[in-house]
């Protein structure tokens, strides 16, 4: 089981701030196909990955990352500063 976390319009986009997923995938890409085929909200969430970060285990990391022992996806949008 991971521990799924979402920010922002990815929040919005989702209707949920967090969920417990079980999932078969190896890879951050291969959990969002996934989730993309589960349902409409999801498809549209991750639609355009360039608009979005995760960080796994509360690291930034790519969607080419393994799952293996992971136990907290989080997806957000790049953040600005200034």
């Amino acid at each position: 089981m991971i521990d799924v976390l979402y920010f922002a319009w990815v929040r919005e986009r989702i209707g949920v701030p967090r969920e417990r997923i079980e999932t078969s995938a190896a890879t951050v890409m291969e959990l969002i196909t996934e989730l993309k085929a589960r349902e409409e909200r999801y498809d549209w969430a991750f639609g355009d990955l360039a608009s979005l970060r995760v960080a796994v285990d509360q690291e930034l990391s790519s969607f080419e990352a393994s799952l293996a022992g992971v136990r907290e996806l989080a997806f957000f949008p790049p953040m600005t500063g200034g």
